[in-house]
């Protein structure tokens, strides 16, 4: 992937990802995203994720850090998408532990994100999890759990389901009728295989998905260096 024309507006530096997903039937998401997105694929089924994570460094170009936005979990649920021909994620809800990068994501992007009261904890390589929206911020979401990594790491190979789930290098989002589409950028993901007890995660039925896989399947990544450019309306 090559890096999009233009300078890029903010960076972010994700820190101990898990990333559990699974299959989901294809009717089951198609309602809830809007036209023209298509569902994306792979192997005849769709996918839902859960990505719990920290982040440090956030910040706009050319500007310094804010006191209160610049390192806070976060943990997205999330599918994947195309248009006319690009794959890109699809986010049903983002929450996070900054009341200023809600508002600015909301404004900024078009994100559905959600304040929550949020711990990440370490232990070695153990991380332990907690995550509740706040009650007034939208449908109540609660994630708790314990993740590792689990085996040698790699890059996902084009053509694989790791490298559908995780090399994509836009994120679409809707205002309206609108549909926007945001580029991003990073090295290729740096994977590997987890392991996870996942004590409570009502953070799917809290985006209205209602069918699901029975097990997910888990990869972890210790680091990612991202960075964002505008939105642009392509639809």
């Amino acid at each position: 992937m090559t890096q999009p024309a233009g300078p890029w507006v903010m960076v972010q530096r994700w820190h101990h990802l898990l990333f559990a997903h699974w299959r989901c039937p294809i009717a089951e998401l198609r309602r809830l995203i809007p036209e023209p997105l298509e569902v994306d694929t792979y192997d005849g089924s769709a996918w839902v994720g859960v990505v719990p994570f920290y982040m440090s460094g956030v910040r706009m170009r050319l500007t310094p850090p804010l006191p209160t936005a610049h390192a806070f979990e976060e943990l997205n649920v999330r599918t994947y998408v195309t248009l006319d021909g690009r794959p890109g994620v699809w986010f049903f809800s983002l929450d996070c532990a900054s009341s200023l990068a809600v508002i600015g994501a909301r404004i900024g992007i078009y994100l559905p994100y959600y304040r929550a009261s949020m711990t990440m904890t370490r232990d070695g390589a153990v991380v332990t999890y907690h995550s509740e929206r706040w009650g007034m911020a939208g449908p109540p979401a609660a994630f708790a759990g314990t993740y590792q990594p689990a085996g040698e790491s790699f890059n996902p190979a084009p053509g694989t389901l790791e490298h559908f789930l995780t090399e994509r290098y836009c994120l679409y989002s809707s205002a309206g009728k609108r549909i926007w589409r945001g580029d991003i950028y990073h090295p290729s993901w740096n994977l590997q295989n987890a392991e996870a007890r996942i004590e409570r995660n009502s953070m799917i039925a809290a985006a209205g998905i209602r069918q699901l896989g029975h097990e997910p399947l888990l990869h972890f990544s210790s680091f990612q260096d991202v960075r964002f450019w505008w939105p642009v309306r392509v639809r």
